[in-house]
């Protein structure tokens, strides 16, 4: 990212970029920046006309709504007036015939005379402010809601047709119904006069469930031939609550899609705010530019939607197809323009280009290279002759400063081969006494150590030789813990005898340096055996050849060692320790492996080096050098394998002593 910002940087310094910037700036950025405004404040309006157009189409549906209540009371109140409804009040049976006739002329689901009191069988007039309305004079009509029990008393069909299966619906709101069971009904009642005097009412109702023919009306009402562009389609829908019970939107191609509900953001602004939905929305399987606003009854209770809206699609790749013409009608202008431009701006700066690209083969070590643009009378002219003489001049003294520098490159390097020679002998001679010091200081210790332990247990073992003597027949009872003794003392026994073989070889060592690998990787288990059972670390060995080598025992001891101990160092939290002698093509290999924390590639490149070291302040950072130093001067070497998290292994490979 630097460099990306160095590289602008660079060019905005440059008269050529800036000059060119000038000239396109209008052409690539500002007026795209224009292009763009304009197209978005126009999509801006285009979806604010089709906010305001489906806002009429609601107007004109909640109007049609409107008048249909209003007429269905102008209906009634007709009836109650009339001369048939006066004479039918005087006898029963010519009001029950007239009313029947009515109700199929009036295309009404229940038709009924009440005076307040009497009404069929589960239905309650005084419940219902239409009624009331109209038994005090007033006729009255209204959107109201029937549970199914009163559509029974009322109609004995109408509660099966109103039954509406609730199909399951993307984004609605939960609910544990499966049926909308109740009807949605145009209430209407007109005062009547009974032949007693006694104030009553005419009442008539419509279910609106499944009413397929009112909602069409109001679709072929709002989106008439011709009233929407080719591709989109209006739709209207009566909501129950939030579940269609009367739609002409589609759940498959003849397939309405009634029991559907709407989502539950519409739900919650509609019905449970009380506001005018007025946006895009999903409606059942496409995005439409939707209308919604809430249903009111008689008691002044949110009940239900009414819903108009066409679909957004056509519309929206209207807009699409506007904003790539618009794209393209743009791009093929600046085809056109742009090499116009650039085509002008070339003769300009083509002068100013060749010394560019002469300064360039100038820096690039071409002294040779000039503008040789010729004899010219304009400025860029005069100076690029200029800059030619300018670096006949510099590659004089070019020249001569490649001399100086030549005889002083030859002094400095007889300087530094004499201090690199002399830092050689230095490495060699401090390394040697690093580990002179060391293996003389460890076998002064050792060797002390294990004469101080030997006494002690000269006189355990004495001791414990006396007990049995004055015990006699005595010591059977305690026999087990004496040879216990015994066998401890002789381990402690063997523990230095080890030690002191580390620390003097020569004294203890019956065929000088003629060893055997598998033997020494043994004894060096034996020595770092609390270390490594402190650690927690389990030990594998896999000692398959007892092939012998020739090399100083102590001196294997000590690479042995220090690979066991870095190992464990490795392992801080305990893993697995395995230990392998091999014979492999006239050699044979020590493998030292451990389950630890491994190594990083640029860190196994270094472990060899004098003085590198991962521990900080507990290491010296010499051990695997000496060790390399040994086992190479033992005509083997010492490879390792290694990855952060998969642990390390060391292989020592030395070669076989034939005929030993």
């Amino acid at each position: 990212m630097r460099g990306l910002g160095a590289l602008v940087a660079g060019l905005l310094r440059s008269v050529r970029v800036r000059l060119l910037l000038i000239a396109l700036l209008p052409m690539l950025v500002l007026l795209p920046l224009l292009l763009g405004a304009t197209m978005q404040r126009w999509s801006g309006k285009v979806d604010d006309l089709l906010i305001v157009k489906v806002n009429g189409d609601l107007t004109i549906a909640d109007q049609y709504l409107a008048r249909l209540l209003e007429l269905s009371g102008e209906r009634l109140d007709a009836l109650a007036q009339s001369v048939a409804m006066e004479r039918a009040l005087q006898a029963p049976d010519d009001l029950a015939a007239l009313i029947a006739v009515q109700r199929q002329m009036l295309g009404l689901d229940f038709l009924y005379v009440t005076d307040g009191t009497d009404a069929p069988s589960g239905f309650a007039p005084a419940d219902w402010p239409v009624i009331g309305a109209a038994l005090q004079g007033q006729g009255k009509a209204a959107v109201d809601i029937l549970s199914p029990a009163a559509m029974e008393a009322l109609a004995p069909d109408m509660a099966t047709r109103a039954a509406v299966p609730l199909v399951a619906t993307p984004n609605a709101a939960p609910t544990g119904r499966l049926t909308e069971d109740r009807g949605m009904i145009i209430h209407s009642a007109a005062p009547l006069h009974l032949p007693d005097g006694r104030a009553a009412a005419l009442v008539g109702g419509m279910l609106l469930n499944r009413n397929l023919d009112f909602i069409d009306t109001i679709n072929a009402l709002v989106y008439q031939s011709r009233s929407l562009p080719e591709g989109s389609q209006g739709t209207a829908t009566l909501f129950l609550d939030d579940v269609r019970i009367s739609t002409n939107v589609r759940l498959f191609e003849n397939v309405r899609a009634l029991g559907t509900r709407v989502s539950q953001a519409v739900r919650s602004r509609v019905l449970d705010e009380g506001q005018t939905w007025l946006d895009s929305a999903f409606v059942v399987n496409d995005w439409y530019i939707s209308a919604y606003e809430p249903i009111i009854d008689s008691h002044g209770a949110r009940i239900g939607m009414l819903y108009v809206g066409f679909l957004e699609a056509p519309f929206r790749a209207e807009k699409t197809r506007s904003y790539l013409i618009a794209t393209l009608v743009f791009l093929a202008i600046a085809a056109l323009s742009v090499p116009i431009f650039l085509r002008w701006a070339g003769r300009i700066f083509l002068p100013l280009e060749r010394m560019g690209q002469t300064i360039a083969r100038v820096e690039a070590g071409e002294m040779e290279a000039r503008n040789r643009i010729g004899a010219g009378d304009d400025e860029i002219s005069r100076v690029a002759d200029h800059l030619d003489g300018l670096l006949d001049t510099v590659q004089e003294r070019d020249r001569q400063l490649r001399d100086w520098n030549e005889q002083l490159n030859q002094k400095v390097e007889e300087r530094t081969r004499d201090l690199r020679d002399a830092n050689r002998r230095l490495e060699r001679t401090t390394e040697r006494l690093i580990m002179s010091e060391k293996l003389a200081a460890v076998g002064e210790i050792t060797a002390g150590v294990a004469h101080e332990i030997n006494n002690p247990i000269a006189v355990i073992q004495g001791n414990l030789d006396v007990a049995r003597m004055v015990l006699g027949e005595g010591a059977a009872p305690v026999k087990t813990e004496f040879d216990l003794i015994d066998d401890q003392v002789y381990r402690i026994g063997t523990i230095v005898s080890k030690l002191l073989q580390f620390a003097r070889p020569g004294e203890y060592s019956g065929a000088a340096n003629i060893i055997s690998p598998a033997q020494v990787v043994r004894d060096c288990l034996v020595l770092t055996r609390r270390q490594i059972e402190s650690a927690g670390i389990e030990i594998r060995t896999d000692l398959a050849t007892e092939a012998p080598v020739f090399m100083e025992r102590t001196e294997l001891q000590q690479v042995v060692v220090n690979l066991i101990l870095n190992a464990v160092h490795a392992m801080p939290g305990g893993g697995v320790l395995s230990l392998s002698v091999a014979q492999r093509r006239g050699r044979v290999e020590i493998g030292v492996a451990d389950s630890g924390t491994g190594m990083s590639e640029d860190v196994r490149r270094r472990i060899f080096d004098p003085f590198f070291t991962t521990k900080q302040a507990q290491g010296t950072g010499l051990g695997l050098s000496i060790s390399q130093t040994l086992i190479t001067r033992a005509g083997g070497r010492i490879g390792v394998r290694s990855a952060p998290g998969k642990g390390s292994r060391f292989v020592i490979r030395l070669p076989v002593l034939e005929n030993p």
